[in-house]
């Protein structure tokens, strides 16, 4: 017998190698059956995140909700449920993969942050979009976690005028961007025009611009932010403050990168992609016990002001420590 407190202190500790085969070969009585068995019957949810981060988060009006979708890799797997063919950010091309859309909740730039809900991407298996999901956890948090951040983040991708809607009759203020290709209007006589054929005038880019977008039946305030490298982030926000400057809207938007921070975390601290259990399942069970063993990473990582990556590594820090002071195999040398 397994249990799941067992199965995430693995994850925590191990390196490089998280498949159930490794983990019985350095668990005593317990076998590689056992191990699948367990993956395979248990039924972990989503809500197990939130009942472990509920006493963790600081929320307030001024906190921040964090949605992106991160695709766990499984390109060289043939016969495992959940893996589809779809576009991965990090591979900026398509992969085969299981999709995990994140709901993260962070105190703000350089401040805790928290996963506090996610969902697999399944559409085949229950027919929902990743937009789907987006307004499932918005919804959720506002309404069964009463979540009292106000502002949201989210990139182009979930930019569509359903959830641009749902998010503004919700009362939250959103700070997303746009695909260049979106087309804008600054007045009924102008008409629909592209981004970058706007007069940008020094007090638009350094105060924005209010435009309507197609559909949209609020208008929102346009941000034409200029990276180091000369790359172009088209930022639009429904927050009504007229004072609201492009550096003070980049300075939110830029909050979202604590969800990538998440996505790597889970992936090379805890494994996500590495199960290779085949039913769907146990794919979703060892993925909730990845977000548990971050968690705990992520916990005592706080307790003693290091990061997780520190706080992993120093796991193998004392195995070293142990070897060179009594090493189990000396050196080599000829007689």
């Amino acid at each position: 017998m397994i249990t799941k407190q067992q199965y995430v202190e693995y994850l925590i500790c191990t390196i490089g190698n998280y498949t159930g085969t490794h983990l019985a070969e350095h668990l005593d009585q317990v076998s590689h059956d056992v191990i699948s068995d367990y993956l395979r019957s248990e039924h972990l949810t989503p809500r197990g995140v939130w009942e472990l981060v509920a006493n963790l988060i600081l929320d307030n009006p001024s906190a921040f909700l964090l949605v992106d979708d991160s695709v766990q890799d499984k390109r060289y797997s043939r016969f495992i449920d959940l893996v589809k063919l779809q576009y991965s950010g990090a591979e900026h091309g398509l992969v085969r993969g299981i999709g995990v859309v994140n709901l993260v909740h962070s105190a703000g730039d350089g401040k805790d942050f928290y996963p506090i809900d996610y969902r697999i991407y399944a559409p085949d298996q229950d027919g929902k979009s990743k937009n789907d999901h987006f307004a499932e956890l918005v919804i959720n948090a506002v309404f069964a976690k009463k979540i009292k951040a106000k502002r949201i983040l989210f990139d182009s991708w979930y930019a569509s005028v359903d959830n641009l809607k749902l998010v503004d009759h919700l009362g939250l203020t959103f700070f997303t961007t746009l695909k260049s290709n979106r087309m804008v209007s600054l007045s009924k006589e102008d008409g629909w025009i592209h981004l970058e054929d706007i007069d940008w005038t020094e007090e638009r880019l350094q105060n924005g611009m209010m435009v309507k977008l197609k559909e949209v039946p609020f208008k929102v305030r346009l941000f034409k932010v200029v990276a180091t490298n000369g790359d172009i982030d088209w930022v639009i926000t429904n927050c009504p403050d007229e004072t609201l400057t492009t550096q003070a809207a980049q300075e939110a938007s830029d909050v979202r990168w604590q969800v990538e921070e998440l996505h790597r975390g889970l992936k090379q601290l805890t494994g996500t992609e590495k199960c290779q259990c085949r039913k769907g399942r146990s794919q979703r069970n060892h993925i909730a016990c990845c977000y548990h063993a971050w968690l705990s990473l992520k916990v005592k990582a706080n307790a003693i002001g290091k990061t997780l990556y520190q706080t992993k590594e120093d796991l193998l820090s004392d195995y070293l420590r142990a070897e060179l002071a009594a090493p189990r195999i000396h050196a080599f040398s000829p007689a």
